[in-house]
């Protein structure tokens, strides 16, 4: 990474492909995780590479349900860990939330690579306790399985680069779900509590600074800016961004 060029017009794009590819190298990121950072980044060039309004909304209702939560959980996978491993921590220290490792393609020595590349960044005391694990009601994949006082327990759950299946049935146990998706027509979007359609290297630092900012308001306050979010209608608007951004390049062409 360090030969890349910062004066490279691609240089943040091709600095999160290289933190991707020294991930599957250490055997944090599943070879899968390298197609799936690929259709992100297809997204990302759509949006422009930049956090919309939209998003920016979405990343505030998303502050304050943190902050109204009783029992957070940070949910992790492999690209999240390698893309914004650092962050994460950051994150729940900001809003008292655990962190869980939890993963499609699962086997124990990754999730343990995971664990000790997350405890070599500080988040040791942040880590979901080991407990016997519970089991996500519907779910068929290795996502199922999950910590008793993790996400099986929590109210609120963040879930960066998630799959649909794990955030429709956690939205069925009655838990809430934010969601970092970059790809507003997917299941994980449509399906979330609040959607954050965005590049997470862009919108979890936004949500740190943001929830440290609000971090002290009023509880009525938080609650009154979450009740006036609706994720539907910001799908809608960011929908209309990608029409208009398609529409404005093709006549460019």
């Amino acid at each position: 990474m360090n030969n890349l060029p910062k004066s490279h017009p691609r240089y943040i794009s091709l600095l999160q492909r290289e933190k991707i590819v020294e991930g599957f190298r250490k055997g944090i990121v599943a070879p899968q995780g390298l197609i799936a950072q690929g259709r992100g980044e297809a997204f990302d060039y759509i949006l422009g590479e930049k956090t919309t309004r939209p998003a920016k909304k979405a990343i505030k209702a998303s502050a304050c349900l943190f902050l109204l939560a009783r029992h957070p959980v940070i949910s992790v996978n492999g690209n999240a860990a390698a893309l914004i491993g650092k962050q994460i921590i950051k994150l729940a220290s900001a809003i008292g939330a655990k962190i869980e490792v939890n993963l499609f393609y699962r086997t124990e020595k990754r999730k343990e690579k995971i664990e000790k590349f997350l405890i070599s960044l500080g988040a040791k005391k942040f880590l979901a306790k080991k407990t016997p694990h519970a089991i996500i009601p519907g779910l068929k994949s290795e996502r199922r399985k999950v910590s008793q006082e993790g996400i099986f327990k929590a109210d609120v759950v963040f879930v960066p680069l998630e799959d649909g299946d794990r955030t429709e049935n956690l939205i069925k146990m009655g838990k809430k779900v934010v969601a970092v998706d970059l790809n507003p027509f997917s299941r994980t979007s449509q399906k979330a509590s609040i959607t954050v359609v965005d590049n997470v290297v862009r919108a979890v630092p936004l949500l740190i600074g943001l929830t440290r900012k609000i971090k002290n308001e009023n509880k009525n306050k938080l609650k009154v800016s979450l009740k006036n979010y609706n994720n539907k209608k910001n799908l809608k608007e960011t929908i209309a961004i990608i029409q208009k951004r398609l529409i404005k390049t093709s006549l460019l062409n």
